[in-house]
């Protein structure tokens, strides 16, 4: 499986990421791990299982990142338009949303706080990626602003992520 043995990364998903299709595979799971509709696998493992299954060349590292991030920020851009849309009320009211009103409350508070930048710095970390996504729709800001800065955010999880994997992978072959 490579360097480093994933657990909790579902079978049909490894027999799918070792197929012809994987790439494309990888896409369609960042796009739901950024709508933020990835239930059956933790997000911090799709980068992870990815260089494990697909393979951590340098070229196959630097295309699934690349995957990882547009699928990621392609995702985020579809949940801010459709809060854009629907509304703060809708969104609470779904079950598939992990957001109650105090957690939204709390991550307006954070992007009242720290602006637009709060998007970029909440896509690098880990429990609350994506999550100001949903201020973010609610507020004034453009989605081409919103688009960029969630793609730099996506780019340093996702980055850090394989980073993590190849570190990892290195020091227990040593």
């Amino acid at each position: 499986m490579g360097p480093l043995q994933l657990e909790g990364t579902p079978p049909w998903l490894e027999s799918m990421l070792t197929s012809e299709l994987a790439f494309a595979v990888l896409l369609g799971i960042c796009v739901l791990e950024g709508a933020m509709l990835l239930r059956f696998m933790p997000s911090e493992l799709v980068v992870p299982a990815a260089l494990a299954l697909i393979g951590s060349t340098i070229p196959k590292t630097v295309t699934i990142v690349a995957i990882a991030v547009v699928g990621t920020t392609v995702g985020q851009l579809l949940l801010f338009l459709l809060v854009r849309r629907a509304g703060r009320e809708y969104v609470i009211q779904k079950g598939w949303f992990p957001l109650t009103e105090s957690r939204l409350e709390r991550f307006d508070g954070w992007f009242d706080r720290w602006g637009a930048i709060a998007v970029a710095v909440s896509n690098t970390m880990l429990f609350v990626r994506g999550l100001l996504t949903v201020p973010a729709g609610l507020s004034e800001m453009d989605a081409k602003t919103f688009l960029a800065l969630s793609a730099i955010g996506s780019l340093s999880f996702q980055s850090i992520l394989a980073a993590l994997y190849l570190l990892g992978g290195h020091l227990l072959a040593l």
